[in-house]
């Protein structure tokens, strides 16, 4: 493996990359819309999410995906049809950088905590050649249970993902890069020399300026859209 090889980029997608609101939010409107959330899977949502910080935070309610018990997997494709080619506000700043990372030969991975039917769906809108870690759901007879396949990609597992990635592509973390937005990236940007944080949340930001990592601000605009729908490859199949 050459040197550049020996280098990976790894890129949160929420607000690093991904103008608010979440992909997954994106999503929740979209099964609204389609009167394919049932009341019955909100109010079970809701009543976990509320038990589940009262006892164990935020991390638990990341893990808490009732909403989609019953859901027909096939509806990830439903919303796939209804976004149009440079309709997400991608930020082009981070784009472009994904972008000088293939180019320079580095491997390029997206570390997200987001689901990862729509994370593939996602990705068949970047530049070509980015590899995708996200948070898997458990499936049974093509409907979403509503519970997770694995844990949730955020805080320390973005961190043992990235460790793991570089030691099966014999990855040199110490030259290579990563860009976050929120405290629950930490783990990942200190597991790398160029640690980038974007777009920071209060507490990642002191926490940035502390260890004087990078500190970057990436937005988007109708002109770098364009210039993105021009660059980007057509949807594809995606690893």
């Amino acid at each position: 493996m050459n040197a550049a090889r020996k280098i990976g980029a790894f890129f949160d997608l929420d607000g690093t990359l991904l103008a608010p609101p979440s992909l997954e939010w994106r999503f929740i409107g979209y099964l609204m819309e389609q009167d394919e959330i049932r009341t019955v899977n909100v109010a079970r949502w809701i009543a976990r999410s509320a038990g589940t910080f009262l006892s164990s935070g935020q991390r638990a309610v990341l893990t808490n995906k009732y909403y989609l018990a019953g859901i027909q997997e096939s509806m990830v494709g439903e919303w796939e049809k209804t976004i149009a080619a440079g309709s997400l506000p991608l930020l082009i700043e981070g784009i472009n950088r994904m972008r000088w990372h293939l180019e320079s030969g580095h491997r390029v991975v997206l570390v997200t905590g987001t689901l990862a039917p729509l994370a593939r769906v996602l990705a068949r809108h970047l530049p070509y050649g980015v590899e995708i870690c996200a948070t898997e759901l458990e499936i049974n007879n093509g409907r979403f249970t509503g519970r997770l396949s694995g844990a949730h990609l955020s805080f320390e597992q973005k961190e043992r993902v990235i460790r793991r990635e570089a030691a099966m592509s014999d990855l040199d973390l110490s030259n290579s890069f990563a860009y976050g937005n929120e405290m629950s990236d930490a783990g990942m940007l200190e597991a790398v020399g160029h640690p980038a944080a974007v777009n920071a949340s209060w507490s990642l930001d002191r926490k940035a300026q502390r260890r004087r990592w990078t500190i970057l601000r990436w937005s988007g605009s109708q002109e770098g859209r364009k210039r993105q729908i021009d660059t980007t490859l057509a949807p594809r199949e995606v690893r």
